[in-house]
């Protein structure tokens, strides 16, 4: 179970970072809005990104880290465990709010912009605020694979116990 497991999380790590990867590729190589058909089929093709590798190998990592860390008695008193388990549902929420739901109606909105069902002049507003997202949660996805190889020992101080005879006084 546990080789299982971490085979599941390396291999969504992987999709996870090589989506968040194109889709950064993705938007450099953006077609202007003026090109509607261009634009729409790059918008087409970013969600489809989103919605079938992005997403699905964000829940695969997630769900298969935390079962790891549930199932492993060694991870549970693992500060870099745990730290990798905040910053896991940190991305994991704002991959849906910064990454897949953006990317989702996008391309939704440059679809009915080609039929003419939708004003042009909505398109590529949030093509800053993708980027921005994207790298930062790159970036955390590789502090996540950092800790995973080195994994630090990441443990809260305790204070020192009081020795009798010394230091009241």
């Amino acid at each position: 179970m546990r080789r299982s497991l971490k085979f599941l999380h390396t291999m969504g790590a992987i999709g996870l970072m090589g989506a968040m990867a194109s889709l950064l590729v993705m938007l450099n190589a953006m077609p202007p809005v003026s090109d509607l058909t261009a634009y729409a089929a790059m918008r087409g093709a970013m969600g489809a990104i989103a919605t079938w590798i992005f997403f699905p190998s964000l829940g695969v990592t997630l769900i298969a880290g935390l079962l790891a860390i549930g199932l492993n008695r060694g991870f549970h008193g693992a500060g870099w465990a745990w730290l990798k388990a905040a910053t896991g549902i940190l991305v994991f929420e704002s991959g849906f709010v910064g990454v897949l739901g953006p990317m989702q109606q996008e391309a939704e909105l440059s679809a009915g912009a080609l039929m003419g069902k939708v004003d042009p002049a909505m398109l590529a507003q949030t093509l800053g605020p993708e980027r921005n997202t994207l790298w930062v949660l790159l970036a955390i996805a590789t502090l996540n694979v950092a800790l995973g190889i080195w994994r630090p020992r990441l443990r809260r101080r305790t204070e020192s116990p009081v020795v009798p005879g010394e230091g009241a006084g």
